[in-house]
């Protein structure tokens, strides 16, 4: 069936009168869903569209005697924008951010959305009052939007007598969000239109494991995924004992950092990435795995050679055992300034609250952007799409943990094989994967190792992946060059223009 407009008042006094006074409704939930008309000025002339903002109600089909009978067992919020021209072949892009615990608010005020916050940046973050500005660049101009919160995230909770904790873990968050995509497409009939999943974070892993989902389950092809500061195995980028990995693929970012804060005066940006890189790759491996049969000299050497590389005392480095990790890092970076650097964000800094911390205390840069996301989409909500709740729109929540990764007991949670299966599977299946230069969360070298490694042919990895890059940080769309970048590339991979596109017939 297809959602039926109807007021706010209406949806929410239904919703309400089910959740407080009825318990038949309660234990019966219905969608609470608000459709208002919106146009957005943009140069070439005005884009129609329709916000469809609320809940719906998933349900499941239980095995054994009552199989094939749905029950109830999620209501999912989400946030759907479609243009007026009625195309059902138009693509539809359905976007996630991850955390785990974290709601779609970032990609959706921050890039996607027609609509933007102005969030500033390093060095300027934005004051209140917020403000919400038209987003000239948003994706629909070329294709409709989904963005969708994970469970516990945003106004997304289970259907009632139903537990969180079941959709806390990466396989059923992956099915979650997997019957969500085929729910929308039956409710609005756009089973033909090319889809694409759009994902920051752990939302790459999330897109991941969902396009495999929506493949081996339900043949559903997509025809691009984007991956946003992208994860894609965990042993790439989580330091524990034994493994050295993190510490080789972590080494350009705190070089890119470090050039951020005037540790690499009169160098541009790429050649000390680039110098970082080859170090990385060729003589950092080789020291780590010599261990104690490193000559004190030898390691003497090597921890000046870091510690010029990434702009702090080779002592220190070399008291590491030429480990550095991230959260000691960005304590140690501009200690001598009293400062502690962002880890979301490596461009930001802010006061240190005890100066001889081993480790960061606090994310300067979630610090100084979190406010304004979560002044903006509270009143975006209940303002421009006229949508309202009894619960709390969660922008990062910290319930979702523990989260499961049950699937992966003695072994790196990873989802390269399912990105990789997708692109065996699906031979129109394209990627672009994007990296923020100053990113200490998911730093762009794993990923490009990670990328490197997959099981799929030379010329696939040529020519359907695509990976840009940017000069800001796991939220790469707050810096404006960046924005204006990405936003580009995007356009270019939903519509098949620009660097990512096939040859023509003509070209052939």
């Amino acid at each position: 069936m297809t959602e039926q407009p109807r007021t706010a008042d209406t949806a929410a006094g239904q919703a309400d009168s089910g959740r407080a006074s009825d318990p038949s409704a309660a234990a019966t939930p219905e969608d609470h869903l608000v459709t208002t008309l919106h146009s957005l000025s943009l140069p070439d002339g005005p884009l129609d569209y329709t916000a469809t903002a609320g809940t719906v109600v998933l349900k499941e089909e239980p095995e054994g005697e009552e199989y094939g009978r749905g029950a109830a067992f999620a209501e999912l919020f989400s946030v759907s924008y479609v243009v007026s021209s009625g195309d059902a072949a138009r693509p539809v892009v359905f976007a996630f951010n991850g955390g785990p615990g974290a709601s779609t608010v970032w990609l959706h005020l921050g890039l996607l959305g027609p609509r933007r916050v102005d969030s500033g940046d390093a060095g300027a973050p934005a004051a209140p009052p917020h403000q919400l500005l038209d987003n000239h660049e948003t994706i629909l101009k070329d294709a409709d939007l989904v963005v969708v919160d994970a469970m516990t995230t945003g106004f997304s909770r289970p259907a009632p007598g139903q537990k969180p904790a079941r959709h806390h873990g990466l396989a059923e968050d992956r099915d979650l969000i997997a019957a969500f995509v085929i729910d929308w497409l039956t409710r609005h009939q756009r089973w033909t239109s090319p889809i694409f999943l759009a994902g920051e974070s752990y939302g790459t892993t999330r897109a991941s494991a969902v396009a495999a989902r929506l493949m081996d389950r339900y043949y559903v092809a997509v025809a691009g995924i984007a991956l946003i500061s992208p994860v894609l195995d965990f042993g790439s980028i989580v330091f524990s004992a034994g493994n050295d990995r993190p510490y080789l693929h972590y080494l350009p970012t705190y070089a890119a950092i470090a050039h951020a804060h005037g540790k690499h005066e009169d160098r541009m940006l790429q050649d000390v990435v680039d110098e970082a890189e080859a170090f990385a790759e060729q003589e950092y491996p080789a020291l780590l795995a010599a261990g104690l049969r490193l000559a004190p000299e030898q390691k003497q050497e090597a921890a000046a050679r870091i510690g010029a590389l990434i702009g702090v005392d080779p002592e220190w480095v070399e008291r590491a055992d030429l480990r550095v990790e991230h959260l000691a890092f960005l304590a140690e970076l501009q200690r001598d300034r009293g400062l502690v650097t962002g880890r979301i964000d490596g461009r930001f800094s802010a006061p240190a609250g005890n100066g001889n911390s081993a480790r960061m205390e606090t994310d300067p840069s979630i610090d100084q952007l979190a406010p304004s996301y979560t002044a903006t989409i509270n009143q975006y909500l209940r303002g421009e799409l006229e949508f309202s709740s009894d619960v709390v729109y969660e922008i990062m929540s910290g319930r979702v943990h523990p989260w499961s990764y049950k699937d992966f007991e003695n072994r790196s949670v990873e989802v390269a094989s399912d990105l990789s299966r997708v692109l065996r599977k699906s031979p129109h299946t394209k990627v672009l994967v994007s990296h923020g230069y100053h990113d200490a969360a998911t730093p762009f070298h794993a990923s490009e190792h990670v990328l490197a490694q997959l099981a799929i042919p030379r010329e696939d990895y040529a020519e359907r992946i695509r990976i840009e890059y940017y000069e800001a940080g796991h939220m790469m769309y707050c810096h404006e060059p960046s924005r204006l970048a990405l936003s580009q590339h995007l356009s270019e991979f939903v519509t098949g223009a620009g660097p990512a596109a096939a040859p023509s017939a003509d070209e052939d």
